[in-house]
Protein backbone atom coordinates (compact mmCIF):
# COMPACT_ATOMS: atom_id res chain seq x y z
CA UNK A 1 0.00 0.00 0.00
CA UNK A 2 1.26 3.61 -0.69
CA UNK A 3 2.03 6.48 2.12
CA UNK A 4 -1.05 8.50 2.77
CA UNK A 5 1.20 11.14 3.83
CA UNK A 6 2.29 11.70 0.92
CA UNK A 7 0.98 12.67 -2.57
CA UNK A 8 1.41 10.67 -5.81
CA UNK A 9 3.23 13.56 -7.46
CA UNK A 10 5.71 13.65 -4.67
CA UNK A 11 5.99 9.97 -4.30
CA UNK A 12 6.67 10.13 -8.57
CA UNK A 13 8.98 12.84 -8.46
CA UNK A 14 10.85 11.28 -5.18
CA UNK A 15 11.39 8.14 -6.74
CA UNK A 16 12.84 9.54 -10.26
CA UNK A 17 15.07 11.68 -8.67
CA UNK A 18 15.77 8.67 -6.09
CA UNK A 19 16.62 6.61 -8.77
CA UNK A 20 14.84 3.95 -6.66
CA UNK A 21 12.85 1.20 -8.12
CA UNK A 22 11.14 -1.64 -6.68
CA UNK A 23 13.67 -3.79 -7.19
CA UNK A 24 15.75 -1.36 -4.84
CA UNK A 25 13.22 -0.92 -2.66
CA UNK A 26 12.61 -4.36 -1.53
CA UNK A 27 15.85 -4.76 0.01
CA UNK A 28 14.49 -3.24 2.95
CA UNK A 29 12.00 -3.33 5.39
CA UNK A 30 10.66 -6.75 5.69
CA UNK A 31 13.48 -8.45 3.79
CA UNK A 32 15.91 -7.14 6.69
CA UNK A 33 16.09 -7.89 10.31
CA UNK A 34 16.24 -11.89 9.24
CA UNK A 35 17.61 -14.57 11.23
CA UNK A 36 20.15 -16.93 9.52
CA UNK A 37 20.52 -20.90 9.69
CA UNK A 38 23.05 -20.48 12.41
CA UNK A 39 20.71 -18.26 14.72
CA UNK A 40 22.61 -14.97 13.44
CA UNK A 41 20.69 -12.00 13.07
CA UNK A 42 21.24 -9.08 10.45
CA UNK A 43 20.12 -5.48 10.97
CA UNK A 44 20.25 -3.01 8.24
CA UNK A 45 21.60 0.76 9.32
CA UNK A 46 21.31 3.78 6.90
CA UNK A 47 22.76 6.89 8.18
CA UNK A 48 24.41 10.16 6.82
CA UNK A 49 27.82 10.07 7.66
CA UNK A 50 29.55 9.35 4.52
CA UNK A 51 33.11 11.78 5.57
CA UNK A 52 35.88 11.51 7.71
CA UNK A 53 36.47 10.84 10.72
CA UNK A 54 32.64 10.16 11.62
CA UNK A 55 32.22 7.47 8.76
CA UNK A 56 34.94 5.31 9.95
CA UNK A 57 34.17 5.83 13.87
CA UNK A 58 30.50 4.82 13.02
CA UNK A 59 31.84 1.64 10.89
CA UNK A 60 34.08 0.61 14.36
CA UNK A 61 31.43 1.04 16.29
CA UNK A 62 29.54 -1.42 14.46
CA UNK A 63 31.85 -4.04 14.66
CA UNK A 64 32.28 -3.28 18.33
CA UNK A 65 28.55 -3.91 18.92
CA UNK A 66 28.95 -6.92 16.67
CA UNK A 67 31.83 -8.22 19.31
CA UNK A 68 29.92 -7.54 22.25
CA UNK A 69 26.40 -9.39 20.33
CA UNK A 70 28.21 -12.24 17.92
CA UNK A 71 24.66 -13.73 17.36
CA UNK A 72 24.37 -10.18 15.50
CA UNK A 73 24.98 -8.61 11.86
CA UNK A 74 25.36 -5.04 11.08
CA UNK A 75 24.84 -4.23 7.61
CA UNK A 76 25.53 -0.30 7.13
CA UNK A 77 24.57 1.81 4.46
CA UNK A 78 25.73 5.31 4.60
CA UNK A 79 24.08 7.78 2.01
CA UNK A 80 24.88 11.82 1.45
CA UNK A 81 22.08 14.01 2.60
CA UNK A 82 19.92 14.80 -0.20
CA UNK A 83 20.01 11.11 -1.47
CA UNK A 84 19.06 9.85 1.89
CA UNK A 85 16.50 11.59 1.90
CA UNK A 86 15.10 10.90 -1.55
CA UNK A 87 15.54 7.28 -1.25
CA UNK A 88 13.78 7.08 2.66
CA UNK A 89 11.29 9.12 0.63
CA UNK A 90 10.52 6.67 -1.89
CA UNK A 91 10.86 3.82 0.87
CA UNK A 92 8.00 5.38 3.05
CA UNK A 93 6.24 5.50 -0.29
CA UNK A 94 6.71 2.08 -0.42
CA UNK A 95 5.57 0.86 2.96
CA UNK A 96 8.98 -0.56 3.50
CA UNK A 97 12.17 0.89 6.20
CA UNK A 98 14.95 0.05 6.94
CA UNK A 99 15.65 -2.00 11.09
CA UNK A 100 17.21 1.19 12.13
CA UNK A 101 17.51 4.17 9.81
CA UNK A 102 18.55 7.92 10.05
CA UNK A 103 15.97 10.63 11.27
CA UNK A 104 15.82 13.96 12.18
CA UNK A 105 12.58 13.77 14.02
CA UNK A 106 9.22 16.48 13.04
CA UNK A 107 7.02 16.11 10.03
CA UNK A 108 8.39 13.96 7.87
CA UNK A 109 8.85 11.49 11.08
CA UNK A 110 5.06 11.83 12.09
CA UNK A 111 4.14 11.13 8.11
CA UNK A 112 6.16 7.88 8.77
CA UNK A 113 4.47 6.97 12.10
CA UNK A 114 0.84 7.77 10.78
CA UNK A 115 1.53 5.39 8.28
CA UNK A 116 2.49 2.55 10.50
CA UNK A 117 5.92 1.85 9.47
CA UNK A 118 7.62 3.34 12.50
CA UNK A 119 7.84 1.39 16.12
CA UNK A 120 6.86 3.08 19.54
CA UNK A 121 9.80 2.57 21.25
CA UNK A 122 8.14 3.99 24.56
CA UNK A 123 8.03 1.33 26.46
CA UNK A 124 11.36 -0.40 24.50
CA UNK A 125 13.35 2.13 25.31
CA UNK A 126 12.29 3.15 28.71
CA UNK A 127 15.50 1.94 30.61
CA UNK A 128 17.98 4.07 28.90
CA UNK A 129 16.12 6.85 26.73
CA UNK A 130 14.73 8.37 30.05
CA UNK A 131 18.14 9.60 30.94
CA UNK A 132 19.03 11.36 27.97
CA UNK A 133 19.09 15.42 27.50
CA UNK A 134 15.21 16.60 27.57
CA UNK A 135 16.06 19.12 24.45
CA UNK A 136 17.60 16.30 22.35
CA UNK A 137 14.85 13.92 22.62
CA UNK A 138 12.06 16.50 21.78
CA UNK A 139 12.01 16.25 17.76
CA UNK A 140 11.11 12.56 18.38
CA UNK A 141 8.23 12.52 20.87
CA UNK A 142 5.04 12.55 18.93
CA UNK A 143 2.09 12.40 21.33
CA UNK A 144 3.86 11.84 24.61
CA UNK A 145 5.36 8.54 22.77
CA UNK A 146 9.11 8.10 21.83
CA UNK A 147 9.55 7.36 18.16
CA UNK A 148 13.45 7.81 18.43
CA UNK A 149 16.65 7.68 20.21
CA UNK A 150 19.41 11.10 19.50
CA UNK A 151 22.94 10.89 19.12
CA UNK A 152 23.88 14.61 18.72
CA UNK A 153 21.75 17.77 18.96
CA UNK A 154 23.13 21.23 17.65
CA UNK A 155 22.20 24.36 15.82
CA UNK A 156 23.07 26.07 12.79
CA UNK A 157 25.75 29.62 12.94
CA UNK A 158 28.45 30.85 11.21
CA UNK A 159 31.53 29.35 11.16
CA UNK A 160 34.29 32.04 9.88
CA UNK A 161 37.86 32.29 9.49
CA UNK A 162 39.29 34.81 12.18
CA UNK A 163 42.35 35.78 10.17
CA UNK A 164 40.28 36.93 7.12
CA UNK A 165 38.00 38.86 9.51
CA UNK A 166 41.49 40.44 10.76
CA UNK A 167 43.05 41.47 7.59
CA UNK A 168 39.44 42.83 6.08
CA UNK A 169 39.28 45.15 9.41
CA UNK A 170 36.42 42.99 11.17
CA UNK A 171 37.30 43.22 14.62
CA UNK A 172 34.13 41.15 16.26
CA UNK A 173 31.35 39.67 14.93
CA UNK A 174 28.48 41.26 13.91
CA UNK A 175 25.44 40.56 15.88
CA UNK A 176 22.48 42.62 13.34
CA UNK A 177 21.54 42.26 9.89
CA UNK A 178 22.97 45.27 8.59
CA UNK A 179 26.45 44.80 10.40
CA UNK A 180 26.32 41.40 8.83
CA UNK A 181 26.17 43.06 5.15
CA UNK A 182 28.62 45.68 6.32
CA UNK A 183 31.17 42.99 7.14
CA UNK A 184 30.27 40.99 3.54
CA UNK A 185 31.37 44.20 2.01
CA UNK A 186 34.40 44.98 3.73
CA UNK A 187 35.53 40.89 2.55
CA UNK A 188 35.06 41.78 -0.70
CA UNK A 189 36.27 45.25 -0.62
CA UNK A 190 39.68 42.93 0.34
CA UNK A 191 39.32 40.93 -2.75
CA UNK A 192 38.24 37.99 -0.19
CA UNK A 193 34.72 35.57 -1.08
CA UNK A 194 32.40 36.28 2.08
CA UNK A 195 29.85 33.31 1.95
CA UNK A 196 30.83 29.88 0.78
CA UNK A 197 27.46 27.91 -0.53
CA UNK A 198 26.59 24.42 -1.90
CA UNK A 199 23.20 25.42 -4.37
CA UNK A 200 23.38 22.33 -6.08
CA UNK A 201 21.98 20.63 -2.45
CA UNK A 202 19.42 23.60 -1.67
CA UNK A 203 19.38 22.80 1.48
CA UNK A 204 22.46 24.83 3.05
CA UNK A 205 20.86 27.69 1.67
CA UNK A 206 17.27 27.44 3.34
CA UNK A 207 19.08 28.39 6.20
CA UNK A 208 19.05 32.19 5.55
CA UNK A 209 15.40 32.19 4.95
CA UNK A 210 14.40 30.15 7.73
CA UNK A 211 16.74 31.94 10.03
CA UNK A 212 15.56 35.68 8.31
CA UNK A 213 11.92 34.42 9.11
CA UNK A 214 12.45 33.83 13.07
CA UNK A 215 14.40 37.16 13.26
CA UNK A 216 11.58 39.17 11.50
CA UNK A 217 8.76 37.54 12.48
CA UNK A 218 9.93 35.29 15.71
CA UNK A 219 10.53 31.51 16.14
CA UNK A 220 7.00 30.57 17.07
CA UNK A 221 5.97 32.04 13.58
CA UNK A 222 7.38 29.16 11.39
CA UNK A 223 5.38 26.53 13.37
CA UNK A 224 1.97 28.76 12.98
CA UNK A 225 2.33 29.58 9.17
CA UNK A 226 2.29 25.96 8.96
CA UNK A 227 -0.86 24.87 10.77
CA UNK A 228 -1.98 28.00 8.91
CA UNK A 229 -0.63 27.15 5.72
CA UNK A 230 0.00 30.41 4.79
CA UNK A 231 3.48 31.68 4.63
CA UNK A 232 2.39 34.89 2.67
CA UNK A 233 2.73 37.57 5.80
CA UNK A 234 4.65 40.80 5.90
CA UNK A 235 7.59 39.31 7.86
CA UNK A 236 7.95 35.96 5.47
CA UNK A 237 8.02 38.13 2.44
CA UNK A 238 10.63 40.63 4.56
CA UNK A 239 12.80 37.13 5.16
CA UNK A 240 12.86 37.23 1.49
CA UNK A 241 13.96 40.99 0.88
CA UNK A 242 16.79 40.68 3.37
CA UNK A 243 17.77 37.68 1.72
CA UNK A 244 17.88 39.53 -1.77
CA UNK A 245 20.08 41.76 -0.20
CA UNK A 246 22.46 39.58 0.62
CA UNK A 247 22.59 37.99 -3.23
CA UNK A 248 22.42 41.53 -4.63
CA UNK A 249 26.15 41.42 -2.91
CA UNK A 250 27.19 38.69 -4.56
CA UNK A 251 28.87 37.07 -1.81
CA UNK A 252 29.24 33.45 -2.44
CA UNK A 253 32.47 31.66 -4.28
CA UNK A 254 32.45 31.41 -7.91
CA UNK A 255 29.97 28.51 -9.65
CA UNK A 256 28.34 28.22 -6.00
CA UNK A 257 24.96 27.06 -7.94
CA UNK A 258 26.90 23.77 -8.96
CA UNK A 259 28.61 23.25 -5.59
CA UNK A 260 28.08 21.02 -3.44
CA UNK A 261 28.83 20.51 0.28
CA UNK A 262 30.59 17.98 1.04
CA UNK A 263 32.72 17.48 -2.37
CA UNK A 264 36.57 18.76 -2.37
CA UNK A 265 35.51 21.84 -4.70
CA UNK A 266 32.52 22.25 -2.55
CA UNK A 267 31.30 24.95 0.50
CA UNK A 268 32.70 22.85 3.73
CA UNK A 269 35.98 22.77 1.49
CA UNK A 270 35.77 26.50 0.53
CA UNK A 271 35.95 27.50 4.07
CA UNK A 272 38.32 24.27 5.45
CA UNK A 273 40.97 25.41 2.26
CA UNK A 274 40.62 29.68 3.32
CA UNK A 275 39.12 30.50 -0.03
CA UNK A 276 36.01 31.91 1.70
CA UNK A 277 35.56 33.43 4.59
CA UNK A 278 32.41 31.87 6.28
CA UNK A 279 29.55 29.45 5.96
CA UNK A 280 26.03 29.17 7.76
CA UNK A 281 26.23 25.52 8.51
CA UNK A 282 25.43 23.31 11.63
CA UNK A 283 28.25 22.08 15.03
CA UNK A 284 29.33 19.15 12.61
CA UNK A 285 30.64 22.07 10.27
CA UNK A 286 34.46 22.16 11.46
CA UNK A 287 34.90 18.28 10.87
CA UNK A 288 33.68 18.44 7.96
CA UNK A 289 35.98 21.25 6.84
CA UNK A 290 38.56 19.59 7.72
CA UNK A 291 38.02 16.83 5.69
CA UNK A 292 36.99 18.10 2.49
CA UNK A 293 39.52 20.54 3.17
CA UNK A 294 42.34 21.56 5.16
CA UNK A 295 40.47 22.91 7.88
CA UNK A 296 41.31 26.18 10.04
CA UNK A 297 42.41 24.86 13.44
CA UNK A 298 42.87 28.25 15.46
CA UNK A 299 41.77 30.38 12.87
CA UNK A 300 37.66 28.79 13.10
CA UNK A 301 35.30 30.61 15.00
CA UNK A 302 31.65 30.42 15.81
CA UNK A 303 29.12 33.11 15.93
CA UNK A 304 24.82 32.82 16.14
CA UNK A 305 23.16 34.33 13.22
CA UNK A 306 22.41 37.88 13.95
CA UNK A 307 19.19 40.04 14.35
CA UNK A 308 17.28 41.09 12.06
CA UNK A 309 16.66 45.65 12.98
CA UNK A 310 12.99 45.80 14.00
CA UNK A 311 11.89 41.60 13.52
CA UNK A 312 10.00 40.39 16.41
CA UNK A 313 12.89 37.59 16.80
CA UNK A 314 15.93 37.38 18.65
CA UNK A 315 19.59 36.16 18.18
CA UNK A 316 18.58 33.47 21.55
CA UNK A 317 16.25 31.44 18.72
CA UNK A 318 17.74 28.99 17.79
CA UNK A 319 17.47 26.71 14.30
CA UNK A 320 18.84 23.41 13.67
CA UNK A 321 18.09 20.08 15.45
CA UNK A 322 20.17 17.36 15.85
CA UNK A 323 20.56 13.09 14.88
CA UNK A 324 18.46 10.23 15.92
CA UNK A 325 17.61 7.01 14.91
CA UNK A 326 14.19 4.97 14.54
CA UNK A 327 13.53 1.70 13.82
CA UNK A 328 10.84 0.39 11.47
CA UNK A 329 7.84 -1.44 12.70
CA UNK A 330 8.47 -4.63 13.87
CA UNK A 331 12.66 -4.26 14.08
CA UNK A 332 13.79 -7.48 15.80
CA UNK A 333 15.11 -6.94 19.72
CA UNK A 334 18.65 -6.37 17.83
CA UNK A 335 18.12 -3.32 16.63
CA UNK A 336 16.39 -1.95 20.15
CA UNK A 337 19.97 -3.41 21.86
CA UNK A 338 21.86 -1.24 18.93
CA UNK A 339 20.48 2.11 20.10
CA UNK A 340 20.89 1.40 23.45
CA UNK A 341 24.55 0.47 22.51
CA UNK A 342 24.66 4.09 20.73
CA UNK A 343 23.26 6.07 23.29
CA UNK A 344 25.56 4.69 26.38
CA UNK A 345 27.76 6.86 27.79
CA UNK A 346 30.59 5.02 26.47
CA UNK A 347 29.68 5.71 22.84
CA UNK A 348 28.45 9.45 23.48
CA UNK A 349 32.07 10.19 24.71
CA UNK A 350 33.71 8.52 21.78
CA UNK A 351 31.29 10.51 19.12
CA UNK A 352 32.40 14.01 21.07
CA UNK A 353 35.97 13.24 21.16
CA UNK A 354 36.57 12.09 17.43
CA UNK A 355 33.79 13.34 16.09
CA UNK A 356 32.51 16.41 17.36
CA UNK A 357 29.19 16.08 18.09
CA UNK A 358 26.99 17.31 21.01
CA UNK A 359 26.19 14.92 23.60
CA UNK A 360 23.22 13.80 24.41
CA UNK A 361 24.24 11.61 27.77
CA UNK A 362 25.35 13.94 30.70
CA UNK A 363 27.91 12.15 31.60
CA UNK A 364 29.29 12.92 28.44
CA UNK A 365 29.69 16.72 28.61
CA UNK A 366 32.59 16.37 30.38
CA UNK A 367 34.56 15.30 26.75
CA UNK A 368 33.71 18.86 24.93
CA UNK A 369 37.15 20.16 24.61
CA UNK A 370 36.69 22.06 21.05
CA UNK A 371 36.35 25.70 21.71
CA UNK A 372 33.77 26.43 19.31
CA UNK A 373 31.81 23.13 20.32
CA UNK A 374 31.79 24.65 23.71
CA UNK A 375 30.08 27.72 22.03
CA UNK A 376 27.73 26.38 20.31
CA UNK A 377 26.64 24.16 23.30
CA UNK A 378 26.64 27.80 25.82
CA UNK A 379 24.20 28.89 22.45
CA UNK A 380 22.03 26.48 22.92
CA UNK A 381 21.71 26.65 26.55
CA UNK A 382 20.36 30.15 26.76
CA UNK A 383 17.99 29.57 23.69
CA UNK A 384 14.92 31.36 24.20
CA UNK A 385 13.60 29.36 21.16
CA UNK A 386 14.11 26.50 19.29
CA UNK A 387 12.97 25.32 15.72
CA UNK A 388 13.30 22.15 13.34
CA UNK A 389 14.69 22.03 10.29
CA UNK A 390 12.42 23.21 7.98
CA UNK A 391 12.71 20.44 5.54
CA UNK A 392 11.99 18.26 8.58
CA UNK A 393 9.81 20.07 10.51
CA UNK A 394 7.32 20.29 7.44
CA UNK A 395 5.72 17.77 5.66
CA UNK A 396 8.51 16.20 2.98
CA UNK A 397 6.71 18.03 0.25
CA UNK A 398 6.15 21.60 1.97
CA UNK A 399 9.71 21.58 3.06
CA UNK A 400 11.05 20.39 -0.24
CA UNK A 401 9.40 23.66 -1.94
CA UNK A 402 11.13 25.95 1.10
CA UNK A 403 14.55 24.37 -0.71
CA UNK A 404 13.54 24.57 -3.99
CA UNK A 405 12.15 27.84 -3.25
CA UNK A 406 14.48 29.53 -1.26
CA UNK A 407 17.03 27.95 -3.96
CA UNK A 408 15.32 29.71 -6.88
CA UNK A 409 15.36 33.20 -5.12
CA UNK A 410 19.04 32.84 -4.60
CA UNK A 411 19.55 31.93 -8.13
CA UNK A 412 17.63 34.65 -9.40
CA UNK A 413 14.75 33.22 -10.67
CA UNK A 414 12.25 34.21 -7.93
CA UNK A 415 11.07 36.78 -5.99
CA UNK A 416 10.37 37.06 -2.18
CA UNK A 417 7.11 37.45 -2.83
CA UNK A 418 6.79 34.70 -5.22
CA UNK A 419 8.60 32.15 -2.68
CA UNK A 420 5.86 32.83 0.19
CA UNK A 421 3.14 32.32 -2.56
CA UNK A 422 4.89 29.01 -3.76
CA UNK A 423 5.49 27.29 0.51
CA UNK A 424 1.85 28.69 0.85
CA UNK A 425 0.69 27.05 -2.53
CA UNK A 426 2.46 23.58 -1.36
CA UNK A 427 1.12 23.76 1.94
CA UNK A 428 -1.98 24.10 1.28
CA UNK A 429 -2.00 21.23 -1.46
CA UNK A 430 -0.82 18.75 1.83
CA UNK A 431 -3.40 17.27 2.81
Amino acid sequence: MGYPGLSRRGFLAVSAAAGVGMTALSGCGGDSGGGSSDGTTTIEWWNISTTEPTKGVWAALAKKFEAQNPKVKVKIVQLENDAYKSKMTALTASGKLPDIFHTWGGGVLKQQVDAGLVDDLTDRTKDFADGLLPVAKEPYLLDEKVYGIPFDIGMIGFWYNKALFQDAGITEPPTTWGAFLDAVRKLKAKGTTPLALAGKEKWPGMYYWAYLSMRTAGASALQKAYDDKDFTGDPFVQAGQHLQELVDLQPFQKGFLGAAYSSPTGQAASVGNGKAAMELMGQWAPVVQADAGKGLGDDLGFFPFPAVEGGKGTITEVFGGGGGHALRSGAPQAAVDFLKFFASEATDVELVKKTGALPVVPAAESAITDPNIKAVQAQLKAATGFQLYLDQAYAPAVGQEVNDSVGALIAGSKSPQQVAESITKTAKEEQ
